[in-house]
């Protein structure tokens, strides 16, 4: 394959899928510049290693029967590269997840049945590493989902060193090296508050100098994921459990702290009064084990009545 080139290859999800509600679930908002959409076409930007590559994936054929080009450019330099590609998808995109136990369960419900179909092919979203889901969770916490992603977007075009051409150039996610080598003046000048600095600069810098791997969580417990992340500064109960539905892919997580989804759910439910922490969880354990699935359908269903897709 000559030097640069383009790599194109295929993948058979586990049906039934559906890449735009995906991509949705990922993205959140519409001004998500990291995670975009064109209406057929979801691109990222990655690294292998040291190599800056952006993935272009597209599906063919239907939920059911569904099949999902890529096309990585320029193609990676190693087999193994080519094998973390497919991983990273993996994560971002639910691709090999099977959720027929999700719909056997939403089957026995007329209104989790009903939420259920209406966004049929959705798979769980992930982020690629856990340090971008607390990199997100610092972002928006205590702000709208929108200033949160336009802080993402501002640290994505600072911190990725490639981008020369100004703000039409895609952008990839901050490496923790490259992050920790930012000054934090710079960090405020995004708007990024002094305490979320400290916390960036923190987890970043503990990544760098290998007192962090955040790896070793994947096969820990619920109960020792919180413990860890708790004792990391910036983390609280929300945070926490944001990382292990996103970063981690807990799938009966439903984060109860997260403002947006409480009301969401109360909506969904027919409740006049707002959900607390508690209650949250009392209305989301006949959904169990996929109360985080509830989680990402109803954030769907607010970018529906938006008018987002």
């Amino acid at each position: 394959m000559p030097r640069g080139a383009p790599f194109r290859f295929l993948v058979r999800p586990i049906p039934p899928f559906r890449l735009d509600l995906t991509v949705w679930a990922l993205r959140r908002r519409p001004r998500n510049h990291i995670d975009r959409w064109d209406g057929s076409t979801y691109r990222r930007v990655i690294r292998i290693g040291a190599q800056r590559i952006e993935l272009a994936v597209r599906q063919t054929g239907a939920a059911a029967e569904p099949r999902v080009i890529v096309h990585a450019a320029p193609a990676p330099r190693s087999s193994s590269g080519r094998v973390r590609i497919e991983a990273i998808l993996d994560r971002l995109l639910g691709l090999h997840v099977d959720v027929s136990r999700w719909y056997a369960l939403a089957a026995r419900d007329e209104r989790l049945r009903r939420l259920a179909e209406r966004f049929r092919g959705v798979k769980p979203p992930r982020f690629p590493t856990i340090f971008e889901a607390l990199v997100n969770a610092f972002a928006c916490q205590q702000l709208s989902l929108e200033a949160g992603l336009e802080l993402l977007n501002r640290l994505a075009m600072l911190a990725d060193r490639d981008v020369r051409v100004g703000p039409a150039k895609p952008v990839g996610f901050p490496t923790p090296r490259a992050l920790a080598s930012l000054a934090p003046s710079r960090l405020r000048a995004l708007g990024f508050s002094r305490q979320k600095v400290r916390a960036l600069m923190d987890l970043a810098c503990a990544i760098t100098q290998c007192r962090l791997d955040l790896d070793a969580l994947n096969g820990e417990s619920d109960d020792v994921v919180r413990q860890r992340l708790l004792a990391l500064r910036g983390v609280g109960r929300w945070t926490a459990e944001y990382v292990l539905l996103r970063g981690l892919g807990r799938l009966h997580v439903f984060p109860g702290d997260d403002v947006g989804a409480q009301k969401r759910l109360a909506q969904w439910l027919g409740r006049t009064r707002s959900l607390d922490y508690h209650g949250v969880q009392r209305a989301v354990e006949q959904s169990q084990p996929y109360a985080g699935m509830v989680y990402f359908h109803l954030l769907l269903d607010g970018l529906m009545q938006r008018g987002v897709f």
